[in-house]
């Protein structure tokens, strides 16, 4: 795996060897760079689920200001570390190795807020909605955000978020399929 772009384009970074870590390939992630492309820089960006944090360093080796790295796999912290700086991004993130509840919490009381989210929990789990009404109830988003979750169960998690599309004013604005993964662009409808 390598980073595509910016500053630290080219350089290979680690992944893990997990049951429930699964990288995002280097076709789907060049794919969604290209979509997104024109709203990295000068961002704060959320990778949960971060896994080897190839999502949020592809971020600021593209120029966001700040990423921040959630995953509760002890061995995907060590990943993140040595992905940051073996790319010399380490001091535009921070790491937390915790249960994306906590983490989503952590970063409420801290004020932090984010233009985009990546959420590529591990496929089998079913997270992905229910960390993105989380992050919503917890106002982690600045005006127009971006939300991308990568998921293999693109019918179930299109249903469950047209479920909660009105209560928490959410909208599918694009959606890609690479295979077996697929990406859903999923933005905060902003109100009058």
């Amino acid at each position: 795996m390598r980073i595509i772009s910016g500053k630290a384009r080219g350089t290979k970074i680690q992944t893990i060897e997990s049951e429930t870590t699964r990288p995002t390939l280097d076709r789907v992630k060049e794919s969604l760079f290209n979509i997104i492309q024109n709203k990295i820089q000068g961002t704060n960006v959320l990778d949960l689920f971060s896994g080897s944090g190839a999502l949020g360093i592809e971020s600021l080796s593209r120029g966001a200001n700040l990423a921040i790295f959630c995953d509760y796999n002890s061995e995907a912290k060590k990943v993140i570390k040595q992905n940051l700086t073996k790319t010399k991004l380490q001091d535009k993130a921070i790491i937390y190795n915790e249960d994306y509840k906590k983490c989503i919490i952590d970063l409420k009381k801290q004020n932090l807020k984010f233009d985009v989210i990546f959420l590529d929990p591990p496929y089998k789990l079913d997270l992905a909605v229910d960390s993105l009404k989380l992050i919503i109830e917890n106002d982690l988003l600045n005006e127009n955000a971006i939300i991308i979750i990568e998921t293999d169960q693109k019918d179930r998690d299109k249903k469950e978020i047209q479920e909660i599309k009105d209560k928490y004013k959410v909208d599918i604005f694009d959606e890609r399929k690479y295979g077996r993964a697929n990406l859903i662009f999923v933005r905060k409808i902003e109100e009058n």
